[in-house]
């Protein structure tokens, strides 16, 4: 892989961005994040780095120099809505906000790069062109060249059906470089992807079970962090994950046991549901990712969370842009 870069990663939540890019040979000098039981979970499981618990609103890197000209700045933002506006006071639109913030902080960082990772509205619909217009201004000023675009989870070995919306950014002329992730030959199926752990306590159906799930999961939505419990999304999730013969009103605490029918004619109490562990595997988290607070808390980080090997495909895509601007 050769040398391994620097990355600071804004709004980090459980990691998933931090951790894909880590494999493609970033190693983050900061992660920040508001949320204190998102930073017990980076902490739990790298202790090794540095997690700042603060809102980005208040972050002034004048306070944190480490973050100065790092080759990647890298943020998995809220999901900024159409309904936001650009000129509202703070406050307003905490969504917006942050997305503001981001090209606030380039003029204080300097990155290499920028890698958000947003909804695929914000790429595509005219609605957001006001959004993706201001943005654009702000990099130019700085130098930065900018392109965006919308890539599937799916295509990078996610078991689910999960478009995001991507911006990337380069000092100078490597955006020329830049070449968006090739999608993989095949996709992994929820059974693929589940099978194994179904069968951990002895399930006698978990092999039926998987050969029928053969499908991409739904995407995975955390939900509010104020109301509600944990459940696997709105009322068509719900319905996808029933004809995969999977409850998704609930979470479950853990998998099922030797004697548990799996019968979905029966409804609900025949259908079986995820564990916060099995949402996890169908985010591309690996097994031993540890996830911190109690299980609402921690469906809602995984929920929230940037898939790790769509951060991988996309931080070796920079990663090679990078090489190939310092190799000019």
């Amino acid at each position: 892989m050769g040398e391994r870069l620097s990355s600071f990663d804004i709004c980090a939540g459980a990691g998933g961005l931090a951790l894909g890019l880590e494999r493609a040979g970033f190693d983050p000098v900061l992660l920040l994040d508001k949320l204190a039981v998102a930073c017990e979970t980076l902490r739990l499981n790298r202790p090794r780095w540095e997690v700042l618990e603060m809102d980005l609103l208040e972050f002034d890197p004048v306070d944190h120099q480490q973050v100065y000209d790092v080759d990647l700045l890298s943020a998995g933002l809220p999901r900024v809505k159409a309904t936001a506006t650009l000129n509202r006071s703070r406050g307003s639109d905490l969504e917006l906000e942050l997305l503001k913030a981001t090209m606030g902080l380039m003029y204080g960082v300097q990155p290499r790069a920028l890698l958000i990772e947003n909804v695929p509205d914000l790429v595509t619909k005219d609605e957001y062109r006001p959004m993706r217009e201001f943005v654009d201004a702000e990099l130019t000023h700085l130098g930065y060249k900018s392109r965006w675009f919308v890539l599937n989870a799916a295509d990078h070995g996610v078991p689910q059906n999960r478009e995001q919306g991507i911006l990337v950014a380069f000092k100078g002329d490597a955006l020329d470089a830049f070449e968006e992730p090739a999608p993989e030959d095949q996709f992994v199926t929820v059974g693929d992807a589940l099978r194994d752990s179904m069968k951990a306590k002895g399930w006698k159906q978990a092999d039926e079970w998987a050969a029928q799930a053969d499908k991409l999961a739904p995407t995975l939505v955390g939900g509010s962090w104020e109301r509600g419990g944990p459940d696997l999304g709105p009322t068509g999730s719900k319905r996808a994950w029933a004809r995969m013969g999977v409850d998704g009103a609930t979470v479950a605490n853990e998998v099922p046991g030797p004697d548990f029918h799996w019968d979905p004619l029966l409804g609900r109490s025949g259908m079986v549901p995820l564990t916060v562990e099995q949402a996890a595997r169908l985010q591309g988290f690996p097994p031993d990712w540890r996830f911190a607070g109690r299980k609402t808390a921690r469906y809602r980080q995984v929920g929230h969370a940037s898939p790790p090997p769509v951060g991988t495909a996309l931080g070796q895509a920079v990663r090679k842009a990078l090489g190939h601007a310092g190799a000019a």
